[in-house]
């Protein structure tokens, strides 16, 4: 298997890092939507990261999908989805409330590194803005006593994506979250870009 895409894509670093913390092994070629569109669309008509491209040249994509389907491919003692329900719960909702700050970073980040400044609609910008500090506010809240989110001991996907989303927020539009009061996130996100997972995958 191959995962196609850049690492600085929130998408494409969430499922390497899942890929090296459960233990599976899976080529990354670094490939760019934008610099590389033509090479890119000869492996994946659709020009979409992360793709991940099976041994008989057929492909998936979807970050979330790839994930599962990644994780149903790992040691029952490696996967980061939570055996106990409760726990597995909170994990899928704090995965969703990262991914929808994903979401709004990227959004944010075209409207204002792409769309020509003439184009630019600053009630859509305002929208956005509001939705991507609210995603980080709600996950700022849900943060307890334990080290990670779910568990002292161990990461599920819900730590590697808001890990991943606050540090690519910070990259690509600091100034949205620059007034936000998020020491318990900026805290995990530091402690999880730490871990060799992390480092393998940094941009």
């Amino acid at each position: 298997m191959k995962l196609i895409g850049m690492l600085d894509s929130p998408y494409v670093r969430r499922t390497v890092v899942s890929a090296h913390l459960m233990n599976l092994a899976v080529d990354h070629e670094a490939l760019s939507v934008f610099r590389d569109v033509e090479q890119f669309r000869s492996i994946n008509p659709l020009v979409k990261a992360p793709t991940l491209l099976f041994d008989d040249g057929t492909l998936m994509v979807d970050s979330q999908l790839i994930v599962q389907y990644l994780e149903s491919l790992a040691a029952p003692a490696k996967r980061l989805t939570p055996t106990d329900p409760d726990l597995r719960g909170r994990n899928d909702r704090l995965t969703s409330i990262a991914l929808a700050a994903c979401d709004k970073s990227v959004q944010l980040y075209y409207e204002l590194a792409m769309r020509p400044a003439a184009l630019r609609w600053q009630e859509w910008i305002n929208r956005v803005s509001n939705q991507l500090r609210a995603s980080f506010v709600m996950l700022e809240e849900n943060i307890g006593s334990t080290r990670w989110l779910c568990d002292d001991n161990r990461l599920c996907h819900a730590d590697v994506t808001a890990a991943i989303a606050w540090r690519f927020a910070g990259h690509v539009v600091p100034d949205a979250i620059a007034a936000l009061d998020c020491p318990r996130l900026a805290t995990l996100s530091v402690a999880a870009e730490a871990l060799p997972a992390f480092q393998a995958t940094d941009f």
